[in-house]
């Protein structure tokens, strides 16, 4: 709906402003405007249904503080994102994926190099990014791209998102995400242009990447990568999830031994390692078993997760850990 056909907006955006952003009461906007109360009220809540606000409520900084903490002495992270539990998926990304947008925010200077994985986790930051201070930062695709994929969760599409919002450019990776077989893999990495990219990649100061389970309903499955008993085989092998792009590992963080391994065309849990900060999103209850074999990697350094998720990790790492040492 645009202001021509809604005169309203206008009205809304600057009594939304003065309540939400200044601090001025309803009573103080209706006398100042020549209205009702009653309608400042209205026109507040529908300013909310239309998108022009954006309430959101946080963790107590005591609370998140608390899991955060679990999480680094447990795994030996830096940092833990951690959202409120929201019932609707979509609203559970967005609420995860700004958390690590805010991140981004407050720690990318000029000159800072961010390699970009794919995903919905990953596209929905670039869609919280709300800075007024733009950055000479380069957006480098860190694993190749896919039409089924669409362009919300292509990488490249992502990078050219960041890149708009924060300032600085961005960079393609003129590959596809997957091919057939490992042989293809390793000729298509030897190409020259692929290997630039990839190398500038692997020299990135963050690298920003998916953590993805190994459910029947997962995007592999939907944009038809892998079949459905594919997937099964794959999972009866120990197979958890994946990172970056399919770089697949059991739940103790290792490699996982499938067909499917070694088709990406993309950076490796080994060149992650080399990442001074190492980023992980994953806000859906179905990835626990795949964020915990992914930190378990011990390459991860921020995760970003709901807070049932958090605490399902914390679980599953002591049960999983004690059943080990039995």
């Amino acid at each position: 709906m645009n202001e021509r056909a809604d005169p309203d907006i206008a009205l809304m955006t600057e009594i939304a402003s003065r309540y939400y952003m200044q601090g001025e009461t309803q009573e103080a906007i209706a006398g100042r405007m020549g209205m009702s109360r009653i309608k400042v009220g209205r026109l507040l809540k529908r300013a909310q249904a239309e998108g022009i606000v954006d309430v959101r409520v946080r963790h107590h900084p005591s609370v998140a503080a608390e899991i955060e903490q679990s999480l680094i002495r447990r795994f030996g992270i830096r940092r833990a994102l951690i959202a409120l539990d929201c019932a609707d998926a979509e609203q559970q990304r967005h609420e995860v994926s700004s958390l690590v947008a805010d991140h981004l925010s407050r720690t990318l200077e000029d000159g800072t190099m961010v390699a970009v994985g794919m995903g919905r986790n990953v596209g929905t930051v670039a869609d919280n990014v709300f800075t007024q201070r733009t950055r000479q930062c380069s957006f480098i695709c860190a694993i190749g791209g896919s039409l089924r994929a669409g362009e919300y969760m292509n990488p490249d599409h992502i990078c050219r998102r960041l890149a708009a919002k924060f300032g600085g450019e961005s960079e393609t990776l003129y590959a596809p995400a997957m091919v057939a077989s490992p042989e293809l893999r390793d000729a298509m990495l030897d190409n020259p242009t692929v290997r630039q990219t990839l190398d500038r990649a692997r020299r990135a100061d963050i690298a920003m990447i998916g953590v993805g389970d190994l459910s029947e309903d997962s995007n592999m499955v939907r944009m038809g990568w892998f079949s459905p008993q594919e997937i099964a085989e794959a999972r009866l092998s120990g197979t958890v999830g994946d990172m970056m792009g399919y770089d697949f590992i059991d739940l103790n963080g290792r490699a996982s031994t499938t067909p499917m391994q070694g088709r990406v065309i993309g950076l490796t849990i080994p060149d992650l390692a080399r990442i001074p900060e190492v980023i992980a999103i994953a806000s859906e209850s179905t990835k626990a078993a795949g964020i915990l074999g992914a930190l378990r990697t011990g390459v991860i350094d921020v995760l970003a997760t709901s807070a049932t998720n958090a605490h399902t990790l914390l679980h599953l790492d002591e049960a999983t850990r004690t059943r080990d040492e039995d």
